[in-house]
């Protein structure tokens, strides 16, 4: 299985305007209901079922058509596994001496290429980019709310 983790700061210097740890929940859980206006690359998001803290819901991704299933732990992660067996992410804000940080981990299995293999390296590698695109269309999505007065 492929792997990658990156974090971003909420909060750089010389953005704003500056968000809360409770403005970025509040966006990371309307991602959750439609993440098409926070995702590149995602034309259709439709929850299928909402119970307590979970979402069952169904995306299309860069093409590609699967159904998630997700895990709110409020304040501070939101688990994405895809009931295809073929990953799962993980969103995790965390505060720290530079101050709040949003971390996004994944896991992907590639159908057809050897786990730990030159190839899935490769593949993983040039995914890459879509999906920490996809942290900072995030913050930038929350950001633009904050500054719209929506959040």
């Amino acid at each position: 299985m492929y792997t990658l983790s990156y974090t971003i700061p909420v909060n750089p210097e010389g953005i704003e305007p500056k968000v809360t740890q409770a403005q970025v929940w509040r966006g990371l859980e309307m991602k959750c209901e439609n993440a098409v206006p926070f995702v590149n690359g995602m034309t259709q998001c439709d929850v299928l079922e909402r119970k307590d803290n979970t979402i069952l819901r169904e995306i299309t991704f860069m093409g590609g058509q699967s159904k998630e299933f997700l895990t709110l732990f409020e304040p501070v992660k939101v688990q994405f596994e895809r009931l295809d067996g073929t990953g799962w992410i993980d969103n995790t804000l965390s505060e720290s001496e530079q101050g709040l940080l949003l971390t996004f981990t994944f896991g992907i299995k590639f159908p057809g290429i050897e786990e730990n293999s030159a190839a899935e390296k490769e593949k993983g590698d040039s995914m890459r980019g879509a999906y920490v695109g996809a942290v900072e269309a995030t913050l930038k999505r929350v950001r633009q709310m904050v500054q719209d007065g929506e959040l």
